[in-house]
Order: C-alpha cells, then sequence, then structure tokens
C-alpha cells in the first residue's frame, strides 16, 4: 500500500521546510546537535523522536542533516497553514482511525530513500517514550527502513511564577538534539502479524528508551525533556 508518484509528498518541498527550520530555530534558539553524523547519507530512514512541545518538530526538521517528511497530525492542517504544510512536504494523517492515505504516502517516501519523522508516541506528552503506538513498528517492518532514535531535549516549558506554562522555550535558550544508532526494528523474519508488530514495538520501545537515557547524560540533562 504505496502512493504513486504524483501524490507522494514533495521532496522539494521538504528542502524548503529544512532551510525554514534552520532560520527559524537557529535564529530563535541555540540548538546544540549531536550525533547527526549517524543518520544514513542516502536511502530510507525513520526518525523517532520524542514529543514534548510543538517546536519539536520544526527543531528536527532544522536540524537534521537531510530533509524530512513528517507525519503532522491533521488538526494542524487548518487554515492557510494547510497549503503550507502541503507545500513543504509533510503529510496529514488523521490520528482517529488507521488513514490509509497518510499510510500510502509515508511508505512512498520510504521506498523513494526519504526520511520519514515520527512522534511514536502520537500527541505531545513527557517525552519520554512512555506509551507507543504501532504505528512506527509497522512502517519500519513493513519498508525494512532503518529507525534513528532522536532526543530533543529542553524544549518542554517549565512553569513561572505564575503557574502557568511558557507557551515556548524561552529565546535564545540551548536545546539538545542528541541522534542515536540507527537500528532494525524486525526480527528479520519479514513478518507483519499483530504478535510481530507487537513484538517490534517492544524492542522500539526500549531501544527509544536507552537513547534518551544516553541523550540526557550526555546533555546533563538528567530530568528534563
Amino acid at each position: 500500500m504505496s502512493a504513486t508518484d504524483a501524490t507522494l509528498p514533495s521532496a522539494a518541498g521538504a528542502v524548503v521546510a529544512r532551510r525554514i527550520g534552520i532560520g527559524l530555530m537557529y535564529g530563535l534558539w541555540r540548538p546544540r546537535v549531536l550525533g547527526a553524523w549517524r543518520i544514513p547519507s542516502a536511502g530510507p530512514v525513520i526518525l523517532a523522536g520524542n514529543h514534548s512541545h510543538n517546536i519539536d518538530g520544526p527543531m528536527l526538521i532544522g536540524t537534521s542533516p537531510r530533509p524530512v517528511h513528517f507525519l503532522v497530525k491533521k488538526e494542524a492542517f487548518v487554515g492557510p497553514l494547510d497549503p503550507f504544510l502541503r507545500g513543504i512536504g509533510q503529510l496529514k494523517v488523521d490520528r482517529s482511525s488507521a488513514d490509509r492515505g497518510a499510510i500510502g504516502q509515508a511508505l512512498g517516501v520510504l521506498e523513494r530513500g526519504g526520511v520519514l519523522g515520527i512522534f511514536p508516541e502520537g500527541s505531545r506528552g513527557e517525552g519520554d517514550f512512555a506509551s507507543l503506538r504501532s504505528g512506527l513498528a509497522y512502517f519500519a517492518v513493513r519498508s525494512g527502513a532503518p529507525i534513528v532514535p532522536v532526543a530533543v531535549l529542553g524544549t518542554a516549558t517549565p512553569r513561572g511564577g505564575d503557574g502557568r506554562a511558557r507557551a515556548l522555550p524561552r529565546l535564545r535558550s540551548r536545546v539538545d538534539v542528541v541522534f542515536g544508532d540507527p537500528f532494525e526494528a524486525g526480527d528479520g523474519s519479514g513478518r507483519r502479524t499483530r504478535a510481530a508488530l507487537d513484538q517490534a514495538t517492544e524492542r522500539i520501545q526500549k531501544r527509544l528508551g536507552a537513547h534518551l537515557g544516553t541523550a540526557r547524560r550526555l546533555t546533563g540533562r538528567p530530568d528534563q525533556t
């Protein structure tokens, strides 16, 4: 189930998205990127990131050495953001059901050797990979693409003196983006049964959780996202 070239998100648009991300993220904050060399320079790759703030996606787009097509919730595609997000090569997904169109487009991105970005927790949360959905395992097992774990630390918004969370991290504050070693999610059998995907999801969760712990130690952020 993959999309035709005509329906795939724009590869040129993703290049533009990366340029925009670089300008905005490095202009507003101070990203420190570790391990970007671990991303394969060519071929299909899945970036799996933790998610605790709305800027995590743009931050990964702006710090990845390759253009990224992110799966973005359909609720973000409203008003002028709809044509803009489509134009920069991002994928609209309905998280409430098995969105066959989005699944096909995501697999198509990987089939043509692109980079697919996923927040496997499904939505913003604690950013600790505690609850993973099976979609990441499906894409990885179905495509055979390696997963590169990535931890974004420093975007979670601490509460101010009034008890309210800040809408954005403090401007010009440091944000750490740590890429990990690529790994295969499947067991080598090629099976895509429910049991096989559940086992793959468990393997993925362990690897992502271990990477997050390593990233926190490397950046000196033991309890932060």
